[in-house]
């Protein structure tokens, strides 16, 4: 993620551009998060597209989280790379006999 933080914010700066504030950069995630509810619900829910809606991908959609969760973590200066790894070493901690192992 880390060469991923660097890419974008070398581009702001090249454009002389600033982040949007917190708020701003958190509305944008719900937003992107609601389209990709929506297509979810779309390709494995109860709610079929309509014809005239715009064609949309999965791949797109979280790649717009994530590009949004780089603009937030940037602003805040937060190590996407390590933020990442401390949630894998919570979660592997915690629900380490969670579930049913398979035999």
């Amino acid at each position: 993620m880390k060469k991923y933080q660097k890419e974008l914010d070398k581009w702001f700066k090249e454009n002389d551009w600033k982040y949007w504030s917190q708020l701003s950069i958190l509305a944008r995630l719900y937003e992107e998060c609601g389209e990709f509810a929506r297509l979810v619900n779309h390709l494995y829910g109860d709610k079929p597209k309509r014809d005239e809606e715009k064609k949309q991908e999965l791949e797109e959609e979280i790649g717009d989280i994530i590009y949004t969760l780089i603009c937030f973590a940037n602003s805040n200066n937060v190590d996407l790379d390590k933020a990442i790894r401390k949630s894998f070493d919570k979660v592997v901690r915690r629900d380490k006999n969670r579930y049913n192992k398979k035999s």
